[in-house]
């Protein structure tokens, strides 16, 4: 796990920029072991690489790593798990270099040699992103790993091509604020973080996942930017997995799927330093630690947070997962001190607007496992492969009620339930017990309210997953951008549709973004075998039926992990992984929140805003008049993260 920056220029004044890129040690954080610097003869291209070392922490796996030939030169994030056996097909093939040490990155960059990049990243399996430079034909390509894993952004900045890890490295080279993407402010608003290719900074982009990128000579000179050429792409894998689908009988499908999970996480077992997981006490990191330590010789290092409200807390769930399995358990507990400690630092981790309330527990837990391993497993991946979230099966249910009421009755019933109080909602509710076992109904009929009027199925999901519409939190000169819609793909069923939504955007724009910024900050690698495209492959030829059972999904992961552990250990709803933040927004988070809106109201950066409208939901939030937790996170985070570039420029 490690750090990259990099440059092509048209003009000779490679010192200058590698000065520009590298000042202040921005990236550090990703790799505080190593730093290493490769300019070419013509001056005209440049490569920084921060190093974490994991495989091979001597200097025989220092980067920018060149190829025994002399023609490539590459700088490397991330780890191809199976980069042995890569060595053992050069070597079948009379490929094989003389090896200098057992780094994967020199495994990556003699394949490269041998195969081509495109056959060798058809060949690995792993997490990455990398820079490769071709000195031949000086050529730049750009690749990132299948799922998205790990990041790399791109643009032209200052006459140059510009690359790096993380955003913060090329506004640095810019010295000036860069303009605000309007589709990337409308897509965080409506949904929490940047989605897709784009970046929060208008001119900067993401390399696709699954995809790389090659710049010539002539695309550099005329600031061109070049097609992504795809080598795996998620939606092929759902067609072809629909295509292959057939009932497999149970046991031979949970042998299948202990194979698969036991290949992948004795392969993201391997390092030269210590490793350890992440143990939530959910199905997926109870079955990943379960496999893990059937898998090794040594006692699992396992890690967890807890929180005070015992509605959002797994801690005690994690903790007889561990005594049962006998891992080595660390914990700790999040409280609102901490949170309050942490945020400060949230937009310089983070680099975009970003809402995801979990962050600021993972960043916590990160810090915590990274005392004791270097390297760490998770269970991500686990709900958007098996269908693990709850709304999938509100929204489907939902619908199918929906598409047969006609469009004039659902509009009328909108507007009569948008007049019931939602206090009134609550009390009755309340006075009954709860019956429907939902917290905070009031809010709930509220925004079912918001989506009968729903024309489509694409519309109804994304009213009903959406933190604000941009009409009402945007001034009117901002929104020639608005698209408030982010069309679902094409799958065999409605919840299928919902998970190859999640796996091309909430996967890699949320989720892997932050733990790869949570965990990069405190220079912890976390790896997921979740994510190993072969599991990838293999969940997608199940059919749904396979997955859900009466409307609770993940079925193979449960039936798989009760080999391992006693169902009363593991069987209960699912609660996720975020903190009380609406409580805490009303008690020790209350002075940070008002000074934030008020801080807002005045300075540069935050006229595209409504302030009315932001005034107007912190005020009925904080009086318990509505529950407007998520909808204010949103917007604080991007307040805090506006703020934060005022103050670097």
């Amino acid at each position: 796990m490690c750090g990259i920056t990099g440059f092509y220029l048209p003009r000779p004044n490679a010192d200058h920029f590698a000065h520009r890129m590298t000042a202040g040690g921005l990236l550090v954080h990703r790799g505080p072991d190593d730093f290493g610097n490769w300019i070419n003869p013509e001056q005209t291209f440049g490569i920084q690489h921060y190093r974490l070392a994991i495989v091979d922490t001597s200097k025989a796996g220092a980067q920018p790593m060149h190829s025994p030939d002399g023609r490539w030169v590459i700088a490397f994030n991330g780890e191809i798990y199976n980069h042995l056996e890569l060595r053992e097909i050069l070597k079948s093939e009379n490929e094989a270099p003389v090896w200098v040490g057992q780094s994967d990155t020199e495994t990556l960059v003699a394949a490269i040699s041998a195969w081509g990049l495109r056959a060798t990243l058809d060949k690995c399996v792993g997490m990455f992103a990398l820079v490769l430079y071709d000195r031949f034909d000086k050529s730049l390509t750009l690749a990132r790993d299948r799922i998205g894993e790990k990041p790399l952004y791109y643009g032209y900045l200052g006459g140059a091509l510009c690359v790096a890890s993380e955003p913060k490295a090329l506004r640095a080279v810019n010295r000036k604020p860069l303009h605000l993407n309007s589709r990337a402010v409308v897509s965080y608003l409506q949904f929490g973080y940047v989605s897709g290719t784009e970046s929060i900074f208008e001119g900067i982009f993401r390399v696709p996942p699954g995809a790389l990128i090659t710049f010539d000579i002539n695309d550099i000179e005329r600031q061109r930017i070049p097609a992504p050429e795809a080598y795996w792409r998620f939606n092929d894998v759902v067609k072809s997995g629909a295509a292959e689908r057939a009932l497999i009988d149970s046991d031979k499908l949970l042998d299948e799927l202990d194979s698969l999970m036991s290949v992948a996480v004795s392969r993201q077992l391997a390092s030269d330093v210590p490793v350890g997981a992440l143990l939530s006490g959910g199905v997926d990191s109870s079955l990943v630690v379960s496999i893990m330590q059937a898998n090794s010789d040594k006692c699992a290092k396992t890690f967890s947070i807890g929180f005070e409200d015992a509605e959002v807390d797994e801690a005690p769930w994690a903790r007889r997962i561990a005594q049962y399995l006998g891992t080595e358990h660390t914990e700790a507990y999040l409280s609102a001190r901490d949170t309050l400690e942490i945020i400060p630092g949230l937009p310089k981790i983070f680099c975009e607007p970003f809402a995801d309330s979990s962050q600021v527990p993972t960043i916590l837990l990160s810090e915590l496992t990274k005392q004791k391993v270097t390297v760490a497993l998770t269970g991500d991946g686990g709900d958007e492969l098996f269908a693990g979230y709850d709304r999938y099966f509100r929204v489907d249910r939902g619908y199918k009620v929906l598409e047969r009421v006609p469009i004039a009755f659902r509009k009328s019933a909108s507007v009569i339930l948008k007049g019931i109080p939602v206090d009134v909602v609550n009390s009755v509710s309340d006075f009954f017990g709860n019956p429907i076992k939902l917290k905070n109904p009031g809010d709930r009929l509220r925004k079912i309210a918001d989506a009968l009027p729903s024309e489509s199925a694409t519309e109804f999901h994304n009213c009903l997953i959406t933190a604000w519409d941009p009409s009402t939190i945007l001034k009117s000169d901002f929104q020639t951008d608005i698209s408030t819609v982010f069309d679902l793909p094409d799958a065999p069923t409605l919840i299928e549709r919902m998970m190859l939504a999640d796996g091309l955007s909430y996967l890699p724009d949320n989720l892997l973004v932050k733990v790869d910024r949570s965990a990069m900050s405190v220079g912890l690698e976390c790896r997921n075998p979740f994510l190993d495209h072969a599991v990838v492959e293999f969940a997608w030829k199940l059919n749904l039926e396979q997955k859900v059972s009466n409307g609770i999904g993940k079925l193979p992961l449960k039936n798989l992990l009760n080999r391992y552990l006693p169902s009363d250990l593991f069987e209960r709803p699912k609660q996720g992984f975020g903190m009380p933040i609406g409580q805490w927004l009303r008690g020790p988070l209350r002075d940070w929140a008002i000074d934030l809106v008020g801080y807002c109201s005045a300075r540069n950066g935050f006229d595209i805003l409504n302030h009315q409208s932001i005034n107007r939901v912190l005020n009925e939030h904080l009086t318990g008049k509505r529950n407007w937790e998520h909808k204010l996170w949103v917007i604080l985070m991007f307040i805090a993260w506006v703020e934060n570039e005022n103050e670097v420029y």
